[in-house]
């Protein structure tokens, strides 16, 4: 993976379709996007996109979406870019012509052994003591009730929604429908992978079924078949930031889900501290964020939730949920419409608010944010919702009653031209490819002595550098490099 920034999007809504696409990010093109990422995310480009979840909940893992383009126009973009797609491990949807034939033949379908069952788990039956013990980002327990069309009745194990039918990774068909869908990227250009809801795709009876050591053994054996394809993996897991530090050491890549709460917190307090032990602890070897297609993670800087006083949290449990409000109050209550029972789909470790609207809509320190991500080691990734300074959707939340949907805009060609011609989103496109072209980042990462508000980080290669300081309580802000003629430049934010 290049270490410039990347773009993360929806295909068709930013661009509509994987040509349309092309024409925005092509390096030889005239947009104005056009050359400013070393590389994209494509989020669900899979038929369906518009299923129950977004193309999360794939009926065809292997077939582009045709209102998207077909595989050679995906072949085409990986001519130019380089290309990130999803590997959905942990489920496939009900509607998927796999368990379409498990519905018609149950257990004589050659896919019986794909789709995993609460049986196949617990053969002796749960006790409700085992039942509590899993662990699912929703409310209530994992299993959904389903009479096959050939009358049996089974007990089917669903993480997410009952749409979302969990694969028996372990089984010899869940391993050859997941090596299926690998194969499939290779032989489109595809180079990097992510691993969607890797941590929920073991279950173990009487265990969590979440993070466990079996859950890092299929991680690690999965990156290796993987990489024997030449493709690399970034894992995306949403968890105790103790997890992703254990599992940065099994992969190429992790998420640095941590950053985007502990950055907000460093605003909303005028505390630079817990970022600051964050920034000492955290594995390098990260895709730093400040947004995704999902919410603002919480999980990732609190407490263990398996061992709350003897793991504790980046931040303290109180200021945790003081910046949960904060961010509320920040969006206008926006975000606490879409936010755990106020909307479907809900997942109880996340704030659904856009990033820009979490920091009140503040260009400066949404700048600062950025270039603090910028700063830090990884390669940092670009939410296309907040390439663009993009605001709470509520149209869309509406309409959809899905709380996600409020950081999911669709832009249409003119909304698009308007906020790129915006200063902050001008200023912020500026500070992409200067990132992505000055070679201090290719070289030494400091993060300088400093306490309280003020954090400073520094970047060294050969004779050029790169240094940020930035004061989290008053927005006192430097930034200085080296040009190419070795004359030392300073500007703020």
């Amino acid at each position: 993976m290049k270490n410039q920034v990347q773009l993360i999007t929806y295909v068709d809504r930013l661009a509509g379709t994987l040509e349309g696409l092309r024409g925005l990010l092509a390096p030889q093109g005239t947009s104005p996007l056009a050359g400013a990422f070393g590389g994209v995310h494509l989020l669900p480009f899979f038929y369906p996109i518009d299923g129950a979840d977004a193309g999360f909940d794939p009926i065809d893992h292997t077939q582009v979406d045709p209102r998207l383009g077909g595989w050679p126009e995906l072949r085409a973009l990986t001519g130019e870019l380089d290309v990130m797609a999803d590997v959905i491990v942990n489920h496939v949807s009900a509607d998927s012509p796999q368990f379409q034939d498990f519905a018609e033949k149950g257990e004589a379908s050659r896919y019986a052994g794909l789709f995993l069952t609460m049986e196949a788990v617990f053969p002796n039956g749960a006790t409700e003591q085992q039942l509590l013990k899993i662990y699912r980002p929703r409310p209530g327990l994992p299993f959904t009730c389903a009479t096959l069309k050939n009358g049996e009745r089974k007990i089917l194990w669903t993480t997410f929604t009952s749409k979302q039918l969990d694969i028996d990774v372990q089984h010899p068909e869940g391993r050859a429908y997941l090596d299926g869908i690998l194969e499939r990227f290779a032989e489109n250009g595809i180079r990097m992978i992510r691993l969607d809801a890797a941590g929920y795709a073991i279950k173990k009876a009487g265990e969590s079924c979440f993070m466990m050591p079996e859950s890092f053994d299929f991680v690690a054996d999965f990156t290796r078949r993987a990489q024997a394809l030449g493709i690399e993996v970034l894992v995306e897991i949403h968890a105790y930031y103790r997890r992703q530090i254990e599992i940065a050491a099994q992969v190429d890549w992790v998420y640095d889900f941590a950053l985007p709460p502990l950055v907000l917190h460093a605003f909303e307090f005028g505390t630079a501290d817990p970022l600051r032990h964050w920034i000492r602890v955290r594995p390098n070897n990260a895709l730093t964020v400040l947004d995704t297609h999902d919410g603002i993670g919480i999980i990732d800087i609190g407490a263990d939730a398996a061992d709350r006083e003897g793991s504790p949290g980046l931040v303290p449990p109180a200021e945790l949920d003081a910046l949960v409000e904060r961010i509320h109050a920040n969006s206008g209550g926006q975000s606490r419409q879409a936010t755990g029972a106020a909307a479907s789909n809900l997942d109880l470790y996340q704030v659904n608010c856009t990033f820009f609207d979490a920091l009140g809509g503040d260009e400066r320190r949404y700048l600062l944010a950025r270039a603090l991500q910028f700063f830090l080691p990884g390669v940092p990734q670009v939410y296309y919702v907040g390439l663009l300074a993009g605001r709470n959707d509520m149209a869309l939340l509406q309409r959809t009653g899905v709380g996600r949907d409020i950081n999911r805009q669709y832009f249409d060609a003119g909304q698009l031209d308007d906020a790129v011609q915006t200063p902050v989103v001008q200023r912020l496109l500026e500070l992409i490819r200067w990132r992505n072209g000055h070679p201090a980042f290719g070289g030494r990462f400091e993060l300088l002595p400093g306490q309280g508000a003020t954090l400073a980080l520094r970047w060294t290669h050969a004779d050029q550098w790169a240094e940020l300081t930035v004061d989290m309580a008053t927005l006192a802000n430097q930034r200085r490099w080296t040009d190419t003629s070795g004359q030392v430049q300073t500007d703020s934010f």
